[in-house]
């Protein structure tokens, strides 16, 4: 299965735009994707958060409601 999306676009329903945190974790998600990492701490929970970039490599969705998952259209 393709991603649907760019792997640096989350999909608004489980990032939305107007979320207060939105530009610090697309930030971190970025760096993240960029140095090729699994996932980033979340900068308002410190939870760890999977990248669009390991999902994809799964090669399909887990159905557990990922943030960044690059399958929900």
């Amino acid at each position: 299965m393709d991603p649907t999306r760019a792997l640096n676009e989350p999909h608004p329903d489980r990032l939305a735009p107007g979320h207060p945190y939105h530009e610090k974790i697309l930030e971190a998600h970025r760096a993240a994707l960029d140095a090729g990492q699994a996932g980033y701490l979340d900068p308002e929970s410190g939870l760890f958060v999977l990248t669009a970039g390991f999902l994809a490599a799964r090669g399909r969705c887990c159905e557990r409601g990922c943030r960044h998952c690059p399958y929900v259209t």
